[in-house]
């Protein structure tokens, strides 16, 4: 068994975790929320995303979030799915950007109202731009191994789609399993050949846990050399442009798994668990962590 001595933990809680809450969170308690993150030992964080507020309001409050939390010292992210997003990016002094952009065409469409070809294409020159003034680019790939609508991806494509975003010079691949249909075999699979073909660039697994499948996946990630994870506090989540996903693999969960294997997150589990209690109140979708539950019953 070949297992690494530390992994890094990307907390997404604060920007895919919040995104499909229907009930719009207090902006105070969200900078709460994120600096709660921060002293459990989170170190990069997908903070909020430069998106139409007509289409996902709970990020209308982005700008704010931004001037109250960013910490320039560590990696914080700003998800931006067009040069809209990237003209407000330039705004701020966040120089760690987030681009996505989906295997599938169908469920590309439905998200940004493009095909996966016109999202590259727009794309591309961005990314180039970025790196000239000296951004950190993460190239996040959606529905990379299912898509709700178009069924299984095939890895040519996904490999393919990746190509184009390392040669264009992006610095990290956030690769995921949208709707949490992935097995162990097929995350192995594609993430070998990932790490082989594109050895110079971040490789991170996103994994949502549908099918209760995302801590073996994550396993599996691990055994083909993969030492980042997109995670998200409670297991919060879900795509509100992917049928059927739900929330992220919890933090704690992951967390407590590399812990008992001794390899090192640099995180507190106790402290992580006091930043769910802070958003816990504001929350309509159940949430989705063992470790959570656990907690839970101990303290009645």
């Amino acid at each position: 068994m070949q297992l690494p001595d530390q992994v890094t933990i990307i907390e997404v809680g604060p920007r895919d975790g919040l995104q499909n809450e229907n009930a719009l969170i207090p902006t105070e308690k969200k900078i709460q929320f994120i600096h709660s993150l921060m002293e459990a030992g989170i170190h990069e964080m997908e903070l909020t995303s430069f998106v139409s507020p007509k289409w996902v309001p709970q990020m209308k409050d982005a700008e704010d979030i931004i001037s109250s939390c960013l910490d320039t010292t560590k990696r914080h992210f700003v998800l931006t799915p067009n040069k809209k997003g990237v003209d407000r990016l330039y705004k701020t002094s966040c120089k760690h950007v987030a681009l996505f952009v989906g295997v599938s065409n169908t469920f590309n469409k439905k998200n940004i109202n493009k095909t996966t070809a016109e999202s590259v294409t727009e794309l591309i020159p961005l990314i180039h731009e970025l790196k000239e003034k000296g951004y950190f680019v993460r190239a996040c790939i959606s529905t990379s191994f299912y898509c709700p609508y178009e069924g299984k991806i095939s890895e040519a494509d996904v490999m393919s789609l990746c190509a184009h975003f390392v040669n264009a010079g992006v610095d990290e691949l956030s690769v995921a399993d949208t709707i949490g249909m992935a097995n162990p075999q097929q995350v192995f699979s594609l993430f070998t050949k990932l790490k082989a073909r594109f050895p110079h660039v971040l490789h991170t697994g996103h994994f949502h846990d549908t099918r209760g499948m995302a801590i073996a996946n994550i396993y599996a990630a691990l055994q083909a050399g993969t030492m980042r994870f997109d995670t998200s506090v409670g297991g919060l989540g879900g795509c509100p442009f992917a049928k059927g996903a739900t929330g992220n693999v919890a933090t704690e969960d992951v967390v407590f798994m590399m812990h008992q294997m001794g390899i090192n997150t640099n995180i507190e589990l106790t402290k992580l668990t006091e930043s769910l209690n802070v958003i816990r109140p504001f929350l309509t979708k159940s949430l989705n962590s063992n470790y959570d539950d656990i907690v839970q019953k101990t303290s009645l």
